[in-house]
């Protein structure tokens, strides 16, 4: 399984929206908000964060999100947890670093999406690639928040873009970092806090967002 970029591909429909939630204490909570930004725009992936740190509980997170995303075609990927996506509704694993790939790609190839960010270097992104991810992740925060600048993510995007072909996932904290992104040739763009912190709702940041890209109405 791979992520869907696009419904034809005579007809591309430009880079695919990526959302990855704040860290989850309760599914339920993030539920309301949740239905209503996949019903204001097409969103291809939901990469669900949990502050769970037990197994049983984030299963009853994926339990509460999955019936929201299947039905909207949105793949379902949870974060670091390889086999919590293996015996759930989850569509794949989000790994946050190289050391989990292998494993991650073990559990759950060929039915299931793997992807892989913390890339820091090319050659880390080039060992991804040829592991098997199913996609690259570029500029997200780590665990301290730190993140590259603008132009060097802008670089590095473009870079994989022009000479591999699993698709790339620009993570974008600004609408601005969103328009660099796509034009640098992001098959995807990935968006947190800009979504979920809009002074008018999640729904208005999906809709700004995919109004920047041109795949959705302005509000």
């Amino acid at each position: 399984m791979i992520l869907r970029q696009s419904a034809s591909e005579s007809e591309p429909l430009g880079p695919q929206l990526y959302i990855v939630t704040p860290p989850v204490n309760d599914a339920r909570r993030l539920a309301a908000s949740l239905e209503a930004l996949l019903d204001a725009g097409e969103v291809a992936a939901l990469l669900l964060r949990s502050t769970a740190a037990d197994e049983a509980l984030m299963r009853r997170h994926v339990d509460t999100i999955a019936p929201l995303t299947s039905c909207r075609g949105t793949a379902l990927m949870v974060e670091a947890m390889p086999e919590l996506a293996a015996r759930t509704a989850a569509d794949g694993t989000h790994v946050p670093d190289l050391a989990g790939l292998s494993a991650a790609l073990k559990i759950l190839k060929p039915d299931r999406i793997v992807g892989a960010g913390g890339l820091k270097t090319r050659h880390d992104a080039m060992v991804a690639g040829e592991m098997g991810a199913d996609y690259v992740m570029f500029g997200e925060p780590d665990a301290t928040g730190r993140r590259p600048s603008l132009e060097a993510l802008v670089e590095r995007v473009a870079w994989w873009a022009e000479l591999f072909e699993p698709p790339c996932v620009g993570f974008a904290t600004s609408l601005e970092e969103v328009s660099r992104l796509a034009a640098a040739g992001a098959d995807f763009i990935a968006a947190a806090e800009l979504v979920w912190q809009d002074a008018d709702g999640p729904a208005s940041g999906l809709r700004a967002l995919a109004a920047r890209l041109g795949t959705g109405e302005t509000v």
